[in-house]
């Protein structure tokens, strides 16, 4: 069975965030309707508005979101409007994506799919519906 995390949070200003430092690591699912930072590894599905990856940090499963900014290793799929690969980032798993950006180096073992607009299942249940604009 698995366990599902809720994430601390921190205010700065207007935005909210979590962080998971070098030094944690989860096993289970996590859930954070604001940004999450991931630094540890994190063995289980991630849900979040806008997931940030450190080069250090190993992610194995399933990432939704609305950005993502991949940097370390992942291990499962990603869907997300907005992903950023850097080129200290290693996918092992299908991306799906509105825009994609891939910086020189990446390593992404896996199929490119691009959504058509769609919102991705995870995020649809994240996002206040207000918030969402039609897809013209």
């Amino acid at each position: 069975m698995a366990k599902t995390f809720s994430t601390s949070t921190a205010r700065t200003g207007a935005t909210s965030f979590s962080v998971l430092g070098a030094d944690t690591a989860v096993t289970g699912n996590i859930e954070a309707s604001v940004d999450l930072h991931v630094e540890g590894r994190v063995t289980g599905d991630i849900a979040c508005k806008s997931l940030i990856q450190g080069d250090a940090s190993e992610i194995a499963g399933g990432i939704s979101a609305e950005s993502v900014r991949i940097a370390g290793t992942v291990r499962g799929t990603i869907s997300a409007r907005e992903v950023v690969i850097l080129r200290t980032a290693r996918i092992e798993g299908d991306v799906a994506y509105d825009a994609l950006t891939i910086e020189q180096g990446a390593r992404l073992e896996g199929r490119l799919n691009p959504n058509g607009g769609q919102v991705p299942p995870a995020i649809a249940q994240l996002t206040d519906e207000s918030t969402l604009v039609p897809a013209e």
